[in-house]
């Protein structure tokens, strides 16, 4: 026989039950690469390695860990096609609900409104701007607005074979290789290099690489110079600091101090077997050769980093940023973007463990760490930071990158005259900026 309860006993049990609370789902569209098996439950971040399993463990520990109930959904798209498909996803009207995105293609996405302004809302959760090195807070501000949460600075580094600079005593007086100071000083040195040691001075990139084109871009700025003028949007590949960069990096190339036959591999290669004194990589290189450079049977044994030397008197390097925007939607939701911003504050208090990629950490206050100084041979490029260099905040930064890898590396691959790659390369790039719209 049942038993009816008293309805002011089944009120007071339905006041009195706590609901289970409801998962509020956000999508996060990302390349790196695809760990999610590898990383499946992983939560600890110490046992995560490289971009890829750094960001899926991030991202596990926050669904983990988050007290309100967000769950972030990845989707890992690769690398060749991101762009193309998140335009897709966007002009489709499904756009993710984070993205991670490069610092030069921001403006992009924001001069067409397809990006939320994040500058009240960073405010609201927490996240303090003041807090950015200058280049990363600049290259997501336009218009007096925050477009996006800078998460690191990756820009170009001189990897360096420490003994084979002492073998061609080339060091300063306490036993650290002597880098250049002048364009004449870096060709005395790689002369240096070649005759004592018989090594080349540079293992560069050179084939269909953007390598050679970020070096050339460090000493452009390096002269005060520029490749565009943002407010005219005009091209300025014709300019006596181009022209100099360029003929700099082909004198190297001539004389045998930089192989132009060298594709990324073959470069890394000849710096890893002890073949090259320098080698020309960025920030995400670090703890692949520390690692090899702790290998007994490697010739690579003193390894050491160096931010970009100084040649022409105004300190500049090639930088980039990954950083990560929430696209406009088109059924705005307050719930989700709550949890996307709660997402992307977490992703600002662990900007140290982004940092054990090899980049470098875009908090003012986590490069002057005890924690990144213990990371290996960060401390001899935290620099860096305060040099990083990127082109003026303007629309088809890669396509301008891509018609300078062409023209600037025929100069070396096919003996093409460099007058004429650089005005091939004004023509092309003035087409490019007047298709651009102001920010």
């Amino acid at each position: 026989m049942k038993t009816l309860l008293p309805a002011t006993m089944l009120l007071a049990a339905a006041l009195g039950a706590t609901p289970a609370r409801a998962a509020t789902e956000i999508s996060l569209f990302r390349f790196f690469g695809g760990c999610s098996d590898e990383y499946a439950n992983v939560t600890d971040l110490s046992k995560a390695v490289g971009e890829c399993g750094i960001i899926q463990v991030l991202a596990n520990k926050f669904n983990a860990e988050n007290k309100d109930g967000i769950v972030v959904k990845t989707q890992s798209v690769e690398w060749g096609v991101y762009y193309d498909r998140l335009s897709a996803n966007v002009a489709g009207r499904t756009p993710p609900d984070i993205a991670v995105m490069h610092r030069s293609v921001l403006p992009n996405y924001q001069v067409r409104g397809l990006v939320e302004p994040l500058g009240k809302h960073f405010a609201t959760v927490g996240v303090d701007v003041a807090d950015f090195v200058p280049v990363a807070r600049e290259g997501v501000s336009a218009n007096g607005e925050i477009w996006a949460l800078p998460f690191d600075l990756h820009s170009l580094l001189w990897h360096v074979n420490a003994d084979l600079f002492v073998k061609a005593g080339l060091v300063d007086e306490k036993g650290q290789p002597k880098l250049p100071g002048s364009p004449e000083e870096l060709l005395r040195h790689a002369e240096t290099m070649k005759a004592r040691t018989g090594k080349a001075y540079l293992a560069i990139p050179s084939q269909a690489d953007p390598m050679p084109t970020w070096q050339y871009l460090s000493w452009v700025w390096q002269q005060g110079g520029n490749i565009v003028d943002a407010e005219k949007r005009e091209a300025l590949l014709e300019s006596k600091e181009s022209r100099e960069a360029l003929r700099l990096l082909n004198v190297l190339y001539a004389a045998g101090h930089a192989n132009r036959k060298h594709d990324y591999t073959a470069a890394q290669q000849a710096f890893l077997s002890g073949e090259a004194a320098v080698l020309i990589n960025g920030t995400w290189g670090v703890d692949v050769y520390a690692a090899q450079a702790r290998n007994p049977n490697s010739a690579l044994k003193n390894y050491v980093v160096r931010d970009m030397p100084n040649l022409y008197g105004k300190e500049a390097v090639w930088s980039d940023s990954h950083i990560w925007v929430l696209p406009k939607q088109s059924k705005p939701d307050a719930a989700k973007l709550k949890a996307a911003l709660t997402f992307l504050k977490f992703l600002n208090d662990h900007n140290f463990h982004w940092a054990r990629t090899g980049h470098l950490p875009v908090r003012a206050s986590v490069l002057a760490s005890a924690e990144m100084r213990a990371l290996p041979h960060r401390s001899e490029y935290t620099r860096t930071a305060t040099i990083a260099t990127g082109l003026p905040p303007i629309q088809y930064q890669r396509a301008l990158m891509d018609l300078l890898i062409n023209e600037l590396n025929s100069t070396w691959l096919i003996n093409k005259p460099q007058d004429k790659a650089l005005a091939n390369s004004q023509r092309a790039a003035s087409s490019i900026l007047r298709r651009s719209r102001r920010r």
